[in-house]
């Protein structure tokens, strides 16, 4: 694992920090390479039962390294980027992957948002379940400033959140958007003081409950878009019929009247 990014676990919780401070976590060829690792490692871990993803320093993520902007403008085009590689098997190329990962991740994701998120910073955190932010944080789409589009994935996940008016005003515009407002348009979940303590809280609050129900609500919301009504009852009903009666829901009722912490089992992968 690089030392981009780097990952603490704790009774099932993922602690992952950007860790490029003295560039506001800026996103360069090592960053993306640790993104990507972190993501697919986690993943695959299923004793993972949340995710905080946060930043190291005054700032989540400031977007693309600016070294990355004169190559871009050195060269007739940037498709030549190992960014751009399509990802075998995949639907998304590996800068896509970087924010994608963390909607593919079976845990939730909770994004503390200090300082800014920017550009591909911003997208990152699009990537994630649940965002919090502290007042004073600044987010924005951005790439309109370099004469580029959202290529993280952006296009799609920022409708998703605040619908497609908005979504085309802030690409169009690339304004910042401080803190309450984020929540107000729908970027953000809320705001916190602390966004990394309390996004930290949550996330062991989840992995105390069952994993296999937590997981399971998660993929169905992130099909809801993907799929017709007739099929989104259909894969509720399948989900509901797995989790009765299965190990962890049994422990989740027992632990309740027995008045104590229950203990459930990992989804096996």
């Amino acid at each position: 694992m690089s030392d981009r990014v780097v990952i603490e676990m704790d009774n099932g919780v993922a602690d992952v920090r950007l860790n490029r401070p003295d560039k506001m976590n800026a996103l360069d060829g090592a960053m993306f390479a640790a993104l990507l690792d972190a993501g697919e490692t986690l993943k695959a871990d299923p004793s993972v039962r949340a995710v905080v993803l946060s930043g190291e320093g005054r700032a989540f993520c400031a977007g693309l390294d600016f070294g990355s902007f004169n190559q871009m403008a050195e060269s007739e085009s940037s498709s030549n980027s190992e960014l751009a590689d399509p990802l075998e098997g995949r639907i998304t190329h590996k800068g896509q992957q970087a924010a994608y990962a963390w909607t593919e991740m079976p845990a939730p994701v909770i994004c503390a948002v200090t300082g800014v998120a920017l550009g591909g910073g911003f997208q990152i955190a699009m990537g994630a379940d649940i965002r919090l932010i502290a007042p004073n944080a600044r987010m924005s789409v951005l790439e309109i400033r370099w004469g580029l589009i959202p290529d993280m994935t952006g296009t799609q996940t920022l409708i998703q959140h605040v619908g497609l008016d908005v979504a085309k005003e802030l690409t169009f515009s690339g304004r910042m958007v401080e803190g309450q407002e984020c929540v107000d348009l729908g970027l953000a979940t809320r705001v916190a003081d602390d966004p990394y303590a309390e996004a930290l809280a949550m996330a062991h609050e989840i992995a105390a409950k069952s994993p296999h129900a937590i997981r399971a609500a998660k993929r169905l919301m992130n099909n809801a878009g993907s799929l017709s009504t007739a099929a989104r009852f259909e894969a509720e009903r399948q989900e509901i019929g797995a989790l009765i009666g299965s190990p962890n829901q049994a422990e989740s009722v027992k632990a309740f009247f027995e008045k104590r912490d229950p203990v459930f089992a990992d989804p096996q992968q």
